[in-house]
């Protein structure tokens, strides 16, 4: 898969600037490459410690998303190529080594959003799913647009709620991260503004609007350079009420919370399943956990109840051998090619429902893969 960033700065009228970072990976609904991901956290580390950079704009150039997902066709093909290789009694390359590259480079590039030093808006026209949401839910200032969907919907290809989803969902009231995960369901702007996914919704055409603003802020005098953005995106924001596209989620909240408690995950699904209500955005929520896989539901379950008190940093650490092993399990490997490569939509799961999955799975899924001191993300929050 190609894909790049593209990077340059803008010119504010008191001689500072605005790095401005855009995905340019269109064939694949930008989705986030490895090249591309140590691209932008090089940059943005760049932008950080340069003191004429006021703040950074992250965006796509391409209207239809902001970011798909991560790159999980090379994470295929890389499991796949070594499942070749041994079987042939072949020595290659490891994908254990290749997924913990590619996920270490990720999850630290989504942590250094979240502790980033200086105002990081994200413009999340469009999809923003998976990947995308890593690097959207740290920034300090989060814009949809009014036709902008967020999920997090792994579960339909066998991986769970990453890129911080621990940490991210168990800020989200109570029962509506566990149902976003078990259900992937689609977030549109105005709940995403409801739930505090999402800070502004300006429309698609404020993005000129946005960047110029930005550049005729007196930086130098600012004394809070946060507070100068949020003025600048408020304007704006007021004008677009009247795009705000009507609730999807907000109607159901009540039914969610309920159907989110219960003694055990295939209650929980169960009372899913039952929650009273007609409508293409229930019923699709509702068949994505039917046809999802149930280790990745138990994967997410477990998110929600047993890790709510984790640190954001120790998140990462969990989801990391999390994501490793997943990818070794082969669940992932068969999602991906069941919804992506052969797009036969009929993926082979391992347990046939959640019911039937065994919990020594999980258990060993969850396991640490690393001591403390060898883990590759050992340093984060250390600072």
């Amino acid at each position: 898969m190609t894909g790049t960033m593209t990077f340059n700065e803008l010119e504010c009228t008191d001689g500072s600037r605005i790095g401005v970072a855009a995905l340019d990976n269109p064939a694949a609904l930008n989705a986030l490459t490895l090249p591309m991901l140590k691209q932008l956290s090089t940059q943005l580390a760049d932008w950080e410690s340069d003191s004429n950079i006021a703040c950074v704009f992250l965006h796509s150039e391409h209207s239809k998303a902001f970011c798909a997902g991560g790159d999980v066709r090379a994470m295929y093909h890389a499991m796949l190529e070594a499942e070749s290789h041994k079987q042939a009694g072949e020595s290659g390359a490891s994908p254990e080594a290749f997924l913990t590259e590619y996920f270490s480079v990720e999850y630290r590039c989504d942590y250094q959003i979240h502790q980033y030093k200086k105002p990081l808006i994200v413009w999340g026209e469009g999809i923003v799913m998976g990947g995308g949401i890593g690097l959207y839910m740290g920034a300090s200032h989060r814009v949809v647009t009014p036709t902008s969907i967020l999920a997090m919907p792994e579960i339909t290809i066998g991986l769970y709620p990453d890129v911080g989803g621990t940490w991210f969902l168990n800020q989200l009231p109570a029962g509506i991260g566990l149902f976003l995960g078990l259900t992937g369901a689609r977030v549109n702007a105005s709940d995403a503004l409801d739930l505090k996914m999402a800070d502004y919704i300006l429309l698609a055409e404020h993005k000129q609007a946005v960047l110029s603003g930005l550049q005729a802020i007196d930086w130098q005098q600012v004394g809070d350079s946060g507070k100068a953005v949020t003025n600048c995106l408020s304007q704006l924001a007021e004008s677009a009420k009247s795009a705000w596209p009507p609730s999807q989620m907000i109607p159901y909240f009540p039914q969610i919370q309920a159907a989110s408690v219960g003694r055990d995950l295939s209650e929980i699904c169960q009372q899913i399943q039952s929650i009273d209500g007609l409508g293409t955005w229930l019923e699709t929520a509702k068949s994505t956990l039917k046809q999802g896989s149930p280790v990745t539901a138990h994967i997410c379950y477990r998110q929600m109840t047993s890790y709510k008190a984790l640190s954001l940093a120790d998140c990462f650490r969990l989801e990391l051998g999390l994501s490793v092993r997943c990818g070794m399990l082969g669940e992932f490997q068969e999602g991906v090619r069941a919804r992506l490569i052969d797009k036969c939509g009929e993926p082979k799961w391992i347990f046939p429902t959640v019911s039937a999955v065994d919990s020594s799975v999980i258990d060993d899924l969850f396991a640490p893969m690393w001591s403390e001191d060898d883990h590759p993300l050992r340093d984060l929050g250390k600072e």
